[in-house]
């Protein structure tokens, strides 16, 4: 990467990346701004953090009004947005689908699909105002492909994929693009903080326990953040971005795993992954 070329050609661009207090959001607000873009990372605290390469601004994506406060400041103080970086999530521990009342499915959406959607539609006034501007959601290889005990979070990823090619469609001529970013593991205080399910069953107790020691073992060789961040840097300087970009080796082969081999060895390589049938032995159908 030339860093000096990337700094002139970003010199004054403004971006926005939410939940970037850490992990993704953190690494691609710090290699955005090594890259020459002005940037304000999002988290619920807000706040000046030590070392830190770019300004904190505090913003809650669950909340209308803290959006558009954050964004209105951010607006005030350089009178453009050139990158929206929808980072901002979290996930719910290995857990059966059923594990999880309404109400905390109503919650991981709100944070992982509406907060985007929130997020959105507070900078496209803007965007199409300048009429050129940058929209990249932090999706998953789960937007793509199945979680088995992780349904709900894949379930917000797949929306992520449907929200964001759409939305491409209805931008693009306006000088706005959008793009999905799709990495595998990585390894971040994401999993250390996963939601535990409210609504547990005895039912899936031996199963629920077989999978979360699984990701335990895929994210112990899991990439680093900064794998993602240099594929966000990727996406928000070409000149004709694609709609998805994966991030890192599992995820790359995982894409093309979906799109060439048959369906049933798809599925059973995600069973045998996850070693479902194994946790399964023994228990009634």
């Amino acid at each position: 990467m030339n860093t000096n070329s990337n700094e002139q050609r970003n010199g004054g661009k403004i971006a926005l990346v939410t939940g970037a207090s850490s992990g993704i959001g953190q690494a691609t607000a710090e290699l955005l701004a090594k890259a020459g873009y002005k940037v304000y990372g999002t988290s619920r605290r807000g706040g000046k953090v030590a070392g830190k390469t770019f300004e904190m601004l505090s913003l809650d994506v669950t909340s209308d009004e803290s959006v558009e406060a954050a964004v209105q400041t951010l607006i005030q103080r350089e009178g453009r947005i050139d990158l929206l970086v929808n980072n901002a999530g979290f996930g719910v521990a290995p857990a059966g689908a059923e594990e999880s009342s309404i109400a905390q499915t109503k919650s991981i959406f709100d944070t992982n699909f509406f907060g985007i959607v929130r997020m959105t539609r507070a900078v496209l006034p803007h965007m199409r105002a300048q009429g050129a501007g940058r929209i990249i959601n932090i999706g998953s290889v789960l937007g793509f492909l199945p979680m088995p005990y992780g349904a709900l979070y894949a379930a917000t990823k797949h929306a992520i994929e449907g929200y964001s090619e759409s939305l491409d469609h209805e931008l693009r001529t306006r000088g706005i693009r959008v793009s999905v970013i799709e990495p595998a593991y990585t390894k971040t205080p994401f999993d250390a903080n996963f939601l535990e399910p409210d609504a547990k069953l005895d039912a899936y107790g031996e199963v629920r326990a077989a999978v979360g020691e699984r990701v335990k073992e895929v994210m112990a060789t899991a990439d680093l953040p900064g794998v993602v961040a240099e594929v966000v840097l990727k996406a928000a300087n070409a000149a004709h971005p694609k709609l998805r970009y994966t991030a890192g080796g599992l995820a790359s082969r995982l894409r093309l795993l979906r799109r060439f081999a048959p369906a049933g060895m798809v599925d059973a390589g995600i069973r045998k992954d996850l070693r479902l049938d194994v946790a399964h032995a023994g228990q009634t159908p």
